[in-house]
Parts: structure tokens; sequence; C-alpha cells
């Protein structure tokens, strides 16, 4: 069980654009996606403005976002990194079983990775997470850097679509076949 403080606030940007862009996939029924909260309980309330300022995770989270698009499975991760290099440990064990098992049944895992500092996002396959994770395991670097990131999975955004993945989901299958 880990604890919950205002580290967690750190991908709440990201996730809000990323969560006005499903509501626009929605609408314009091209997916269907849904933000997973994570399970807490609360261990300390602060009295004035009645916030949850510590907690305990209740269980492992697989990802944050789980859905169809267009008929396919996905599911995925929302990540930020400040820096040109992300670490590894900020993927669980859990969830690389789960994204693997995802796909296994013929779903679409991936993680959108924004590098902050670059105002820089990417669309990061489960395959490529799966080759970095591979790799550190066998006692390699414990990190990939922003160069090790394909160019050509970057996202743009499109009208009210601020992180418009869907054309790198579709890559993504194009690359499958």
């Amino acid at each position: 069980m880990g604890t919950w403080n205002t580290r967690g606030l750190r991908g709440s940007t990201l996730e809000e654009l990323i969560n006005h862009t499903n509501d626009s996939y929605r609408e314009k029924k091209l997916a269907l996606i849904q933000k997973i909260p994570t399970p807490i309980t609360p261990i300390e309330i602060a009295k004035e403005s009645r916030h949850i300022t510590l907690a305990y995770f209740d269980k492992k989270s697989t990802v944050d976002y789980i859905g169809a698009v267009q008929g396919i499975p996905v599911c995925f991760d929302a990540k930020e990194c400040a820096v040109k290099t992300f670490p590894l440990q900020n993927i669980h064990p859990h969830q690389i079983e789960f994204m693997k098992e995802f796909e296994e049944q013929g779903g679409i895992s991936f993680i959108i990775l924004s590098f902050t500092s670059l105002d820089e996002i990417y669309y990061v396959p489960f395959s490529h997470i799966f080759a970095f994770w591979n790799r550190m395991v066998d006692g390699g670097r414990k990190s990939f850097t922003y160069e090790e990131v394909d160019k050509s999975w970057r996202i743009f955004s499109k009208k009210d679509m601020f992180i418009h993945y869907l054309e790198m989901v579709q890559k993504d299958l194009d690359e499958r076949d």
C-alpha cells in the first residue's frame, strides 16, 4: 500500500486535457474512454477545506483510462516527465502485466507521455514500453530518454481535442498489420 499526498496531483493538468479530449470523442461518437478512479482510504482531512491531505491506496490500480475506440478495446496511462529522462519506476510491474494481458486479449495498450519542459506529448505504444522494461529487467538502464522516443508518435491538438491521440491509435493498428 502506498500513500497519497500532493505529489499525486502532478499529472492533473495532463489528465484534465485528456478528459476534455475524451468528452469530445464521446460527443462525436468516435470513442468511449473512461477515467478509472484510484480507490483510496482517507487518513487526514483538512478541517477548513475538508480536502483529503493524506490517504492510503486501497489496492493497486491498473491504468488511468480504459474504453473502446470504434469497437477496439484500449487502455492507457497518462504520465508526465519534467526532464528528458523518464524513470521506469513510474510504471509499476502490475501495470505492465495488465497492459501485456490486455494486448494478449486483442486490445491496445499505451502511455501518453508529456515532456512538460519541452511542451511535447507522445503516444508510447506498449511494444516500446515493454522493450524499455525488458532492457531494465535484463540489467540495463532503469529509464528511457527523450532521444529514445520515436518522434513519429507525437500527439498534436486538433480543434477541441487537446490531446488528439486517436490518430496514433490508428497508426498503432496500422503497424500491427
